[in-house]
């Protein structure tokens, strides 16, 4: 059964369950144990991709790969123009469109490197030396030890200036008031006032929370003492940065219908090449047709022009072709 979140658990079920006493802290051997349960308490570092890999992403795209078939079929054709006055409008076509792909492709990969910083941006919330209370310091004195090194379940000291190493569920309010600026998390403009007791809401927002302090999230004012709920990747912004890396592989609602639009327009475009050919197969031998690249040439012209969202103009060619060959 899992068990309840910890911001509305009455404290002392809490430090029952995390085992330890908040005078002394928790021991070495314990210390031990839950490191290598839960790791450093650090957002992983993620290597970004190459740039030629953020580059080619950007055209492994069915509409993408429409868009070069016809800009390589205008080229070709724009190559094997005989009228010089059309010659040069002929590459306008082609240029345009690679024009549109190189656009493109530049705003996709402005867009992940901009997903790239921003997880880098996270870890720079996170602070370097935490306060902690363990077993084998004489007296239980307050220890400096590296934040990466804290685990679920230690006794922390936060105070004003401090940056919270880690989610901590208050235990106790050293002053008369306890505020955390938690903007970088929530958006609110002020600073919070957090409490000790439960918030018996389990649906609670972050914003609800009253008695949690957020890694990352600055102490405004006051002092208290606390316990670990949530270390590395399981802290509040560690989600954050764990949706953040997952947002390149999940589709958005508006890339799954381009998708499908690519697919069927694929599909469109391929039945009409299939149709011109077909239609005009039988007036290979004609005089306007005599030799293999004219064919060529006309047909992928016609082809070419169907993709492009052009069949009229190309069925006009093709019309023309035929009334000339049975004028003849």
């Amino acid at each position: 059964m899992k068990s309840p979140p910890p911001h509305t658990r009455k404290l002392e079920d809490l430090l029952r369950e995390h085992g330890v006493d908040p005078k002394v802290g928790l021991s070495p051997s314990e210390i031990e144990l839950l490191q290598k349960k839960w790791g450093p308490n650090q957002l992983p570092a993620e290597e970004g991709k190459a740039l030629w890999v953020l580059i080619l992403e950007q055209f492994d795209d069915l509409l993408v790969k429409i868009l070069i078939l016809a800009a390589v079929i205008s080229f070709i054709l724009a190559l094997f123009e005989t009228d010089e006055d059309e010659k040069t409008t002929a590459f306008v076509e082609p240029l345009v469109i690679v024009t549109i792909l190189v656009a493109n492709a530049a705003v996709g990969v402005w867009q992940e490197k901009n997903a790239e910083d921003a997880i880098d941006a996270l870890k720079e919330y996170e602070p370097e030396i935490a306060k902690v209370i363990r077993q084998g310091k004489a007296g239980n004195a307050i220890q400096r030890i590296r934040a990466c090194q804290l685990v679920p379940g230690d006794i922390v000291e936060v105070a004003v200036g401090d940056k919270a190493p880690a989610d901590i569920r208050v235990l106790e309010i050293m002053s008369s008031c306890l505020k955390v600026d938690q903007s970088i998390l929530t958006g609110e403009s002020q600073s919070v006032i957090k409490q000790t007791e439960a918030v018996p809401d389990i649906h609670a927002v972050n914003q609800d929370k009253l008695n949690i302090i957020f890694s990352g999230t600055n102490i405004a004012s006051g002092r208290c003492h606390g316990v670990v709920i949530g270390t590395g990747l399981n802290t509040a912004i560690g989600k954050i940065h764990t949706s953040i890396n997952d947002t390149g592989d999940v589709k958005t609602p508006l890339g799954k219908k381009l998708d499908e639009f690519g697919e069927q327009l694929s599909k469109v475009i391929s039945v009409i090449c299939v149709a011109v050919w077909a239609i005009n197969i039988g007036h290979f031998s004609d005089p306007p047709w005599r030799f293999m690249d004219q064919r060529c040439r006309v047909l992928l012209q016609d082809c070419r022009s169907s993709g492009c969202g052009r069949y009229s103009r190309g069925s006009t060619r093709c019309y023309h072709h035929l009334s000339c060959s049975r004028n003849t």
